[in-house]
């Protein structure tokens, strides 16, 4: 009887308690599905986005590369991009601790959910970004090319940032700059590499003298809903809590997409007195680009007016800037994810709150400069490490096909299929 009794005074001391409540059910149920809604957004989201975007002959080619890219990406993290990511070395980069997930065991914690969990949906990003920079530099990059790139992409340019704004001692996150979600790390790290991507490649053949109209808006417009949806669990489960949070940031994820949307939309009008699908999915996807730094951060009228300057902004950054720099952003990846990226970093420090955050912020000025820092830093790190980089693996292989192969199709010249 006594062994009984002391037994049961050992499973109720605090220091059990807190090992059997240290993950939360709730939590972890959330995080997986988070987790899934964000590798949703990749295969078959952009997939599909970019697919019916392009031109016939090149639609497989694009959905094999967000394929590729996931695949490679997630073993590029498993391998050292989580550690170098998320674990203690340096203000620029992390330390090698965790080299193919060393030390991390299935009860391993991170706040309430498993570290097992975290580093996956944390590897959902790091494919995502890589596959949304394709789209500034479609149809005419070399298969091997774009893959030998990309692996190097993923370690010199996206983990670094990464770990800059969401590592344990990365200097922006030091310096308070505020980015729920990926504005920096994501969109905009993304969308000035495929910008410097297509200055470097250059233009398509025949582009600014034949018809390069999508071919399937059908298709791209399930990619955009599918984008959309995956969304939900890019923002919402940036918190890694099911808690008021994630709903908040799910709830102005749907707000500032939905005002993008419309937005762009009336500018189409204004400008062609038409309405056009691409235009309206093109808004929506702005919208979500620009919510993304904010979306933990915000209210939702801040989620209204974020909305209408990411539509606003990235209408014009899509095509009219486009057309007066000349350069071939093939499906307007810097124009919608560079430009949307800058745009919602900024007014993060414009509009970010204490009710929604639920900490001291400091006063808007102090806190638009942070923003302002990590944005300038993120496009100067980018553009210089993406350069560097095309350059390498031009010297080494080559980057571009040839015209008779660009002229072809790169689904049969590259990868001999074609959709019928």
């Amino acid at each position: 009887m006594k062994c009984l009794i002391f037994s049961l005074m050992l499973l109720s001391s605090p220091a059990v308690m807190a090992e059997e409540t240290a993950m939360n059910a709730a939590d972890v149920s959330w995080m997986l599905v988070a987790t899934t809604l964000v590798l949703f957004m990749t295969i078959p989201g952009i997939a599909l986005f970019y697919a019916g975007m392009v031109r016939k002959k090149n639609v497989l080619s694009v959905a094999m590369q967000s394929f590729a890219i996931c695949c490679a990406c997630t073993i590029v993290w498993y391998v050292s991009g989580y550690s170098l990511a998320f674990t203690e070395g340096s203000f620029f980069i992390g330390g090698l601790d965790q080299v193919f997930l060393k030390g991390i065991g299935i009860k391993t914690m991170h706040g309430s959910i498993p570290e097992m969990l975290f580093m996956i949906f944390q590897m959902t990003f790091a494919i995502l970004t890589p596959a949304l920079m394709c789209g500034a530099f479609a149809e005419r990059m070399k298969f091997s090319a774009l893959f030998l790139f990309m692996v190097l992409w993923s370690l010199f340019c996206y983990v670094p940032v990464c770990h800059w704004v969401w590592g344990p001692d990365g200097w922006l996150a030091l310096a308070g700059a505020l980015d729920y979600a990926g504005g920096t790390v994501v969109h905009i790290n993304a969308g000035v590499a495929g910008l410097v991507a297509c200055i470097v490649l250059g233009k398509r053949v025949g582009y600014g003298r034949e018809a390069m109209a999508p071919h399937n808006l059908i298709i791209a417009l399930v990619g955009a809903c599918f984008l959309w949806i995956g969304w939900f669990g890019f923002n919402g489960g940036s918190g890694l809590a099911a808690d008021e949070r994630a709903v908040m940031a799910i709830v102005v994820s749907q707000i500032a997409a939905a005002a993008a949307a419309l937005t762009w939309m009336a500018c189409e009008y204004v400008q062609n007195r038409r309405f056009t699908v691409l235009g309206a999915i093109s808004g929506a996807i702005a919208g979500l680009v620009a919510i993304t730094p904010a979306s933990g951060f915000v209210e939702p009228m801040a989620a209204l007016l974020i909305g209408i300057c990411g539509g606003f902004v990235c209408y014009f950054g899509a095509t009219w800037l486009k057309f007066k720099l000349g350069y071939d952003d093939s499906l307007d990846a810097f124009g919608v994810h560079g430009v949307g990226g800058i745009v919602g970093a900024i007014l993060t420090g414009v509009f970010a709150t204490e009710s929604i955050t639920g900490e001291a912020m400091r006063p808007m000025l102090e806190q638009v400069w942070i923003q302002a820092e990590s944005v300038i830093a993120t496009m100067v790190y980018a553009a210089i490490v993406t350069y560097v980089l095309l350059k390498i693996v031009d010297k080494l292989i080559g980057i571009r096909v040839s015209l008779e192969e660009e002229r072809i199709g790169l689904d049969l010249s590259l990868h001999g299929e074609r959709v019928e």
